[in-house]
């Protein structure tokens, strides 16, 4: 099994960055670019990368600002992403990978320039998303 785990702060309360990464409608948008995601029917949700679609499940646990998912059919991989408070106005998210296949995982590289840009992105949605709130 190989994982990778990147954590990210920001300066936005942790709700604000919850419901930013948790939203299934716009987490395209703060994805690995090459990764889109259909959620017709919750949790079962659909995942085109690529040419591929798999089908994959999504649990989101606003009580515990989580977000799970993982492969339906498959054991190929893994993730979460908690988003913890650190102050009113200040939080971090941490988001996991875990890859069961390491023969059909990724290159390293690959998956943390992912991580890093997907967070990059996730900052920018939520400064953007603060901005507009006037926080």
């Amino acid at each position: 099994m190989t994982e990778y785990e990147r954590s990210r702060a920001f300066a936005a309360p942790a709700e604000l960055v919850f419901d930013e990464a948790a939203d299934p409608q716009t987490m395209d948008e703060w994805m690995p670019q090459e990764v889109h995601l259909e959620a017709a029917d919750l949790p079962e949700v659909t995942v085109e990368h690529g040419s591929e679609r798999e089908r994959a499940l999504m649990r989101t646990e606003r009580d515990q600002l989580r977000v799970e998912w993982g492969t339906r059919d498959t054991d190929e991989y893994a993730g979460w992403l908690q988003v913890t408070g650190i102050e009113p106005d200040r939080s971090e998210a941490v988001v996991h990978l875990s890859f069961f296949d390491e023969q059909h995982a990724p290159p390293r590289s690959r998956v943390e320039q992912e991580l890093t840009e997907s967070l990059d992105r996730l900052t920018e949605k939520v400064r953007h998303r603060s901005e507009q709130s006037g926080g």
